[in-house]
């Protein structure tokens, strides 16, 4: 059992919570100072200030359980802070993407045994719609009239997306030098997308300002993120239970808040709880652009401090100078014996399109930063090319078309005729 409450949490004055309405969690706890708080939309510990995260008392829960549940991240209902009868509220029914071999990048990079996790076959092409499926689940218990985000992107693709299907009003922040393409995917569900001047931590610092302000707004990732971050678990949950129930020895994932990163941990740690799958060592690395990559430079330092970046780079959903998760993404990769690396822009669109052309997987910018990084941890010997290695791809390219829109082209532009074709030497 992975029951991680030993005392009765803290009461505080809110939201009155439905019974079962958060299934097996039955508190939040600190992260730092293990103090526990009543489940609400609360996120920051009330003795210390640290961040909140998810507590269960979980059930015996067997494989054939989840087997047996449908398709999307809600046959791990049990394991996240969901009702039992999630199933029946409108979502957008993510996950339970693709996990692939990639022999042909494999023999590119010498590596004997390597899979992709594909994450852009989502609703909304990214991963983020696990994360916001579980975060609109708990505005819905809160009674929240407006569903909110701060972005990079992605993010504000799926709560807009989400917020449609569920018939709440969506009202998302992006920096206004996000990609055209991401915006575009925003607005076309909403007509609430905020553009403004400044980067991530700009618009994260607005939107927690108005968290403080505004009556019933639930910021996916503010004053609900406690709730949003679990829905990172179920990438772990799937690459296990379609490994045939067992841990990979190495798994690459991109890093941007780090909350990614964190809850893949946790799930194979709950698998391991719970009995689902056999207890072994695995080594968690992170990637991170160059223009944008505090926790790498805080790993190769040797040093737990994360120092604040301004972000410069194109891997704009990476693009986090701050990354809330930053610490924790140090503890697990140091201690998994991983290691957490970075990559430079044009590393970045190489690794975009040798994914492309080796395994035909068209990723965004943060799938090229991991990709890169991939083959920068192979060829530095700080991963081991023998183990079974998964590297997450957590979008699609067509979000990110000018990352490598003037480095791509025709081979040829030729006239219509045989004799024209003959001349390109393509024959």
């Amino acid at each position: 059992m992975s029951a991680l409450v030993t005392e009765a949490p803290a009461r505080t004055a809110g939201t009155t919570i439905r019974e079962g309405a958060f299934g097996n969690a039955v508190a939040l706890a600190c992260r730092e100072c293990g103090h526990r708080v009543e489940l609400g939309p609360h996120y920051a510990c009330p003795e210390c200030f640290g961040p909140l995260e998810i507590a269960y008392e979980f059930p015996r829960v067997t494989r054939e359980e989840i087997e047996a549940g449908p398709r999307n991240i809600w046959r791990y209902k049990a394991l996240l802070p969901v009702p039992t009868d999630i199933e029946q509220s409108p979502n957008t029914e993510p996950g339970f993407t693709r996990l692939l071999r990639a022999n042909n990048l494999a023999t590119e990079l010498g590596i004997t045994n390597l899979w992709v996790k594909d994450d852009s076959t989502n609703p909304t092409n990214s991963f983020k719609d696990r994360v916001v499926a579980c975060a609109l689940s708990a505005a819905r218990e809160f009674g929240s009239k407006v569903f909110a985000c701060p972005s990079t992107g992605n993010l504000a693709n799926a709560v807009a997306a989400a917020g449609a299907r569920a018939g709440i009003k969506t009202v998302v922040f992006i920096p206004s030098n996000l990609e055209q393409p991401k915006q575009v995917n925003s607005a076309v569900f909403t007509d609430s997308l905020v553009a403004v001047n400044g980067n991530y931590d700009d618009v994260n610092k607005l939107a927690s300002e108005i968290a403080g302000e505004e009556e019933g707004w639930a910021f996916v990732n503010v004053n609900v993120r406690p709730y949003y971050a679990e829905g990172s678990k179920t990438l772990g949950y799937e690459i296990a239970e379609q490994l045939g129930w067992r841990l990979p020895d190495q798994v690459v994932i991109p890093v941007a808040s780090g909350s990614q990163l964190t809850k893949v941990h946790k799930a194979f740690q709950e698998l391991i709880a719970l009995g689902l799958v056999e207890d072994k060592p695995y080594r968690v690395y992170g990637a991170q652009a160059a223009g944008c990559s505090p926790v790498s430079v805080a790993y190769k330092a040797g040093v737990d401090a994360i120092r604040p970046v301004k972000p410069d780079t194109i891997a704009k959903s990476l693009a986090i100078g701050n990354p809330a998760d930053g610490i924790y993404v140090l503890d697990i990769c140091r201690q998994t014996g991983g290691a957490v690396e970075d990559v430079t822009d044009d590393e970045v669109r190489a690794g975009i399109v040798l994914l492309a052309r080796t395994e035909g997987i068209f990723t965004e910018t943060a799938g090229g930063t991991t990709v890169a990084v991939l083959k920068k941890l192979v060829d530095t010997g700080q991963l081991d090319p023998e183990l079974e290695t998964v590297v997450i791809n957590t979008g699609h390219g067509l979000k990110t078309l000018d990352a490598v829109a003037g480095h791509v082209a025709p081979a040829a532009t030729i006239d219509p005729s045989y004799a024209a074709f003959a001349a390109t030497g393509l024959a």
